[in-house]
């Protein structure tokens, strides 16, 4: 027998085992267990600490056992099992020093804070009980004599009920900082669709904070109310297919009841496996979020869900507010185009269509989604400064004298003083435009006479999709022109008036630029 076993005194809590062979099967992991590494250069030990705890339970899960049998072999079973609850170790095997070798390896290398180490030593001499606790970060010390079986059972219940409070405590950190760092991630976003999905995205993080979760394969979903339906506007898991689609049409009857009892509650609620989170902005649009594989949530979980959850109500918020601004912005921009085309006796439906045009060519040119959707709302004001330009003369039908022609061109340089003074991102680019969109890629255009790349991109892609749409459309001093001509017009404008790239990437594409002018006949 071993000092494990050796009793001076043999007690009710002592058990005595015979020695017997004992062939150690494969170590088998199962789900929801407390993973217990044995540290011993003896089998023996290892036979009789497993024999100890076979039948032990804490908080209704098992052990799964690991072994090692040198200072080597446990510092790979700890990088290959960070989340070991407990490392019973001896101190010496290898060497006199391999276990306090491990401890600091543990400690130090691996930054593994939260198993618990019990320093278990055969040969207390070698390892004074004082010195150790004092200079290595170890939990507990137990000579192996000392260890019965009713004190190993009070050693391990100790030891875990600590590495639980540390692992929960750890979890609510990692969700608490999941729930900050996501707080600038959802509130950067601008645009619905972009900002729901970054929500599901941050909460499948907090539902994996625990390493022992079972909600990897979790599916969800944001929707919407559009027209009194709610629509699916974001997806993970089983429902990434239905984004796009009505709830009532894709989703089954007990989910829709799910919802409808969140509507009608008016509040988030947890109900069987769901978590359902319910949003309404101020504006009264309602907005819901919808996760399964929630019923193993603790009631930690939940509160980091409804710690999170009022950070995605504000920024709901937000999202509709600044969606409200820049509606606004849009509608006052475009009313303002509108006016002034009319002014100048031209359709309305010109703003429109230069406002797609422009849009379209700008993605074709590589355009992020962000400054192709500015150049969109902000490419209406392009003639603004014609409101400074007689109606005598906008509406002649005849044509322009030199003298006239020079008022006409003045428009530019208005339009540019009426935008320029606001720093509003939309007006900045408006006033870019409304200068900028009569230069010519080879200098000989106004106000400035500028050329190639120091016309702005927005100037640029403006100035062609203009002449395109006046072009194609009949005007007061002209008739429209047929597709075949206006395509082999700027051709033959190519690295004049305009940029040749862009030249390229409208012909190349011409047939979806005619369709947008089809879409918005005058």
């Amino acid at each position: 027998m071993t000092d494990f076993l050796k009793q001076k005194e043999i007690t009710d809590d002592d058990l005595v085992f015979a020695d017997e062979d004992y062939d150690e099967p494969a170590v088998i992991e199962k789900k929801g267990t407390w993973k217990i590494l044995i540290a011993d250069d003896e089998e023996e030990v290892h036979n009789v600490t497993k024999m100890v705890l076979d039948d032990y339970r804490f908080e209704g899960r098992s052990l799964t056992f690991l072994h090692a049998y040198s200072g080597r072999e446990t510092e790979r079973m700890m990088r290959e099992h960070p989340d070991t609850a407990i490392l019973i170790l001896d101190v010496v095997m290898e060497s006199d020093t391999s276990g306090l070798d491990v401890v600091r390896y543990i400690r130090e290398k691996l930054k593994n804070s939260f198993v618990r180490i019990i320093l278990r030593t055969g040969q207390p001499g070698k390892a004074p009980e004082k010195e150790i606790i004092t200079d290595y970060d170890i939990n507990d010390y137990k000579e192996k004599t000392e260890l019965t079986a009713g004190k190993m059972f009070t050693t391990i219940t100790a030891s875990l009920r600590a590495y639980r409070d540390l692992r929960t405590i750890e979890k609510n950190r990692k969700g608490l900082e999941i729930i900050i760092n996501s707080s600038g991630h959802l509130f950067a976003h601008q645009r619905l669709k972009n900002f729901t999905e970054g929500i599901l995205t941050q909460l499948s993080s907090l539902l994996q904070v625990n390493e022992d979760s079972l909600f990897l394969q979790s599916s969800g979903f944001a929707a919407s109310d559009v027209k009194d339906k709610l629509e699916i506007i974001a997806g993970t898991g089983q429902y990434e297919f239905f984004v796009n689609k009505y709830v009532e049409d894709v989703l089954d009857d007990e989910v829709n009841r799910h919802l409808d009892r969140a509507i009608q509650k008016k509040e988030s609620l947890f109900l069987d496996d769901a978590y359902i989170g319910y949003f309404q902005t101020e504006n009264g649009s309602k907005n819901l979020l919808y996760f399964d594989g929630c019923k193993h949530l603790t009631d930690l979980d939940k509160d980091l869900i409804r710690i999170f959850s009022t950070n995605v109500g504000v920024a709901f918020d937000n999202i509709y507010l600044s969606k409200e601004i820049i509606e606004t912005q849009k509608e006052v921009i475009e009313t303002l185009g509108e006016i002034i085309e009319t002014r100048s006796e031209e359709t309305a439906n010109h703003v429109r269509r230069v406002s797609e045009l422009s849009c379209l060519l700008a993605m074709k040119a590589g355009m992020d989604k962000r400054e192709a959707h500015l150049l969109r709302l902000a490419s209406p004001m392009h003639d603004v400064g014609k409101i400074g330009i007689p109606d005598a003369i906008l509406n002649k039908t005849g044509k322009l004298t030199e003298q006239e022609f020079e008022s006409v061109k003045s428009h530019t340089t208005i339009g540019y003083e009426i935008l320029r003074k606001s720093s509003r991102r939309i007006i900045e680019a408006g006033a870019i435009v409304a200068y900028q969109h009569h230069e010519r890629w080879d200098g000989n255009g106004y106000p400035r006479g500028i050329g190639g790349e120091d016309i702005h991109i927005f100037g640029r892609i403006v100035g062609l999709v203009d002449v395109f749409d006046a072009l194609i459309h009949s005007r007061l001093y002209k008739s429209e022109w047929d597709s075949e001509r206006v395509f082999e017009h700027i051709k033959d404008s190519r690295g004049q008036s305009f940029d040749p790239k862009l030249v390229d990437l409208f012909l190349d594409n011409f047939e979806e630029f005619l369709a947008i002018c089809k879409k918005y006949k005058d």
